[in-house]
């Protein structure tokens, strides 16, 4: 579909990576760390046995176990305490900072997208969401995945398409 300068549109498609490195639920999160670090990504697809996106795993799920959990806040009213902060959170938090498998620290039901998604959309997901990854699925299958330096290299090659065909 081109845009309003008669261009083409690119696409998820377009600028995806077919080759996917996945984890399970039950890989230890040291074998992700190493998978995450030896291949310079920033997010692993968390797959069940049957190849269905269950989650995704970023550096920013590892960081948390490096992170001072906060003690959660009370206050007395009439003899009883009242939680300031989210018992729910506190506990989403513990469970990733003591977290041994993938399954404990992955943040569950990704955003995803589907190879026919705008790249419009994707940088616009990224900068508003602060996505590093997406994960590209379609009719419920992962196909691929898409980050931050797919969107940047692609936008780079085509400014640098544009200047050189511009008269001097």
């Amino acid at each position: 579909m081109p845009n309003l300068r008669g261009e083409a549109m690119l696409s998820v498609k377009d600028i995806m990576t077919t080759e996917v490195i996945t984890v399970r639920p039950e890989t230890e999160i040291v074998e992700a760390t190493r998978l995450l670090l030896e291949n310079h990504i920033n997010g692993l697809p968390v797959v069940d046995d049957k190849g269905k996106l269950v989650g995704i795993l970023c550096q920013s799920d590892l960081i948390v176990q490096q992170k001072k959990l906060p003690l959660p806040s009370f206050f007395t009213f009439l003899d009883g305490f009242i939680p300031l902060t989210s018992m729910k959170q506190l506990e989403k938090e513990i469970q990733k900072a003591v977290a041994v498998t993938v399954a404990q620290a992955m943040t569950p039901d990704p955003v995803t997208v589907t190879p026919d998604t705008g790249l419009n959309s994707v940088a616009a997901l990224m900068v508003d969401k602060n996505f590093h990854t997406l994960p590209v699925v379609e009719k419920g299958r992962l196909v691929g995945i898409v980050g931050k330096e797919d969107v940047i290299r692609t936008l780079t090659n085509a400014t640098l398409e544009k200047e050189a065909s511009q008269p001097r």
